[in-house]
């Protein structure tokens, strides 16, 4: 027996465009039933879930990619948490919290993460499934009896379960708060823990700043400086990581363990793996069919659910998710490369502001070679990179102004008012459609689908692949990416670094690429500048040197040591003064891999 679910993106569903092929091909529709019908209120299809027969003839006709059909196990329409409306997105099972543990959410980007939160929070209350007609808090606590879910829910019903959330949209904060970063500390200071969470966090002169003037990093770090100061059984962080370096990401996990250590509970969402490995005590996997439905696995160790995640496979519920698995095995290493022919070289450069001022050693890219650019915020990564791309003249030193570099730079400020398929085009230099561009790089990016949707209306992770993908249409010797993983989910951010490379290697182009990921990092690379000096001050590049060595003086300038995962080949952080912390520091080895 199965369970049927019909899904439709009511945004790429465009009957006036379409000639209604979902509804005129439909075998139900032609028996007479009225299974696909246009709805008198929005005007877009609407799917009668319980006669469908699952045939996917409306999926395959469908010239905008709209309609999603699946036939998932029966017992699973028990297990059905929230569903948003008719053809909507809808939630299967729940994760379940620890006291004194850190559960992290790992899955793609629509898969459900945010709809847990709200479900556990309270902030949405679970209609079972029945959008019509949601059941009341009775109801709830009779589906979980005999769970340890009903005395959540209970606390949950009764207002005795206080939580805190970090959001995922920090920009908002600044909007809806009219103050200092000291101010919003003070309001929610319920621990009186504010001026001991704010130098965890590195925050400093910032609180005196108001919000609207604050950088995303910073942005991010007071968010989740004002969840923790609150006094609270249960908090969740929303994708702690964004706009932050390496450096600061390890500060916002001490912060989140401590909590744990108080004997919260805490629950994580999470892209950046090496991140979620040094938090996370336990992890659950969302699976599913992102913005259809998403699934909740059971509990695993951190180890267990990131590997399980990465091969697409669940041992304990036997279930596949994926196709195939990744294997994260490193790249190859700047020897490779010695050989070969230099793209572009610069000499020693220089450039100084008010205030600020960056030094770079001499170096080169050569063809088929991906260089990495790592170091803290604020050192003047990316002028390096606008220096080597033209867009800022050096003071001391040049780069060969014959050089066509390509550049995706770190801040996308939203997308024009047309169609991916228009905006893609012009970086192109003429139509995408049916193109040796579109089956070489927009379809290994998954972006095909997109191509109706206005630019100005996608989410962050849809920009940034857009942007990344306009980036390597453009017809140049060097391509230069700023924070390429940023608002991607793990799957596109593993796409998106094998992608790169293999872009590089195939068409005999170099790249340039600057991520706070070390996990893209360690993937993409082939060799690596380490920035080195004062945030905000002054910046020092160094020569670029084999990723090895570079990694290596980089975790040691963070106090952390990896080790490769021996099924997944993922570079595993070590937890901190565990026995084989102790010993690859005492070696001198941080990068075991």
């Amino acid at each position: 027996m199965t369970h049927r679910v019909a899904v439709l993106d009511q945004e790429l569903c465009q009957p006036k465009k379409c000639g209604l092929e979902c509804v005129k091909y439909c075998p139900v529709n032609k028996s007479g039933a009225d299974c696909i019908t246009i709805s008198d209120e929005s005007g877009k299809a609407r799917i009668d879930e319980d006669i469908c027969n699952g045939c996917g003839i409306c999926v395959k006709v469908c010239p905008f990619d709209a309609i999603t059909i699946v036939n998932l196990a029966g017992e699973l329409a028990t297990d059905r948490v929230h569903q948003y409306g008719p053809n909507s997105f809808r939630l299967y099972r729940l994760p379940s919290p620890g006291r004194g543990e850190v559960v992290g959410l790992l899955g793609r980007n629509g898969t459900g993460k945010s709809t847990v939160v709200g479900v556990l929070s309270g902030s949405i209350r679970a209609n079972m499934g029945d959008y019509r007609d949601p059941p009341g808090w009775d109801g709830i606590l009779e589906h979980y009896k005999g769970t340890e879910m009903k005395a959540h829910f209970e606390a949950v019903r009764d207002g005795s379960l206080r939580s805190s959330i970090k959001p995922q949209q920090v920009h908002m904060i600044a909007g809806a708060f009219d103050g200092t970063g000291a101010e919003l500390l003070e309001k929610y200071d319920e621990r009186g823990a504010a001026r001991q969470l704010a130098a965890e966090l590195g925050l400093g002169a910032s609180l005196e700043r108001r919000l609207p003037e604050m950088s995303g990093g910073e942005l991010q770090r007071l968010a989740i400086a004002a969840a923790a100061a609150r006094d609270a059984e249960m908090y969740f962080f929303d994708e702690p990581s964004s706009y932050n370096d390496v450096f600061q990401r390890a500060g916002v996990a001490r912060v989140i363990r401590s909590l744990a250590g108080a004997g919260r509970s805490v629950m994580v969402v999470e892209h950046d793996l090496v991140l979620l490995d040094l938090l996370s005590d336990r992890v659950s996997v969302l699976y599913g069919e992102p913005g259809a439905y998403g699934i909740v696995s059971g509990p695993m160790s951190s180890k267990a659910g990131i590997n399980a995640f990465l091969d697409g496979y669940l041992p304990a519920e036997n279930v596949r998710f994926r196709d195939k698995g990744f294997t994260l095995d490193a790249s190859s290493t700047a020897a490779e490369f010695q050989e070969g022919t230099e793209v572009v070289s610069y000499p020693a450069l220089s450039k100084a502001y008010e205030g600020f001022s960056v030094r770079a050693e001499p170096g080169a890219v050569r063809r088929g070679e991906v260089l990495g650019i790592m170091g803290a915020n604020a050192l003047g990564k990316t002028t390096l990179m606008k220096m080597l791309a033209g867009a800022v003249g050096p003071d001391s030193g040049s780069v060969d102004g014959k050089i066509r570099i390509s550049y995706k730079p770190q801040y996308l400020q939203g997308g024009p008012d047309r169609d991916v398929e228009e905006v893609l085009g012009m970086a192109n230099g003429g139509p995408v459609a049916g193109t040796m561009e579109e089956e070489q790089v927009l379809s290994p990016l998954r972006i095909r689908r997109l191509y109706p949707k206005n630019a100005s209306t996608l989410s962050g992770g849809e920009l940034q692949k857009v942007a990344v993908a306009s980036c390597l249409l453009q017809k140049a010797d060097v391509y230069a990416l700023d924070e390429p993983s940023a608002f991607l989910d793990i799957e596109d951010r593993i796409a998106v670094a094998r992608f790169i490379q293999r872009f590089a290697r195939s068409f005999g182009r170099a790249a340039v690429v600057i991520d706070h990921d070390l996990q893209l990092m360690d993937l993409v690379s082939d060799s690596m500048v380490i920035f080195t000096g004062t945030p905000g001050r002054e910046g020092a590049a160094g020569r670029p040197a084999a990723k090895s060595d570079a990694m290596n003086s980089f975790l040691g300038s963070l106090g952390m040591s990896f080790r490769r995962d021996e099924r997944s080949m993922r570079p595993r952080v070590n937890k901190e003064g565990s026995r084989l912390d102790k010993g690859q520091k005492a070696a001198g080895n941080y990068y075991n891999c």
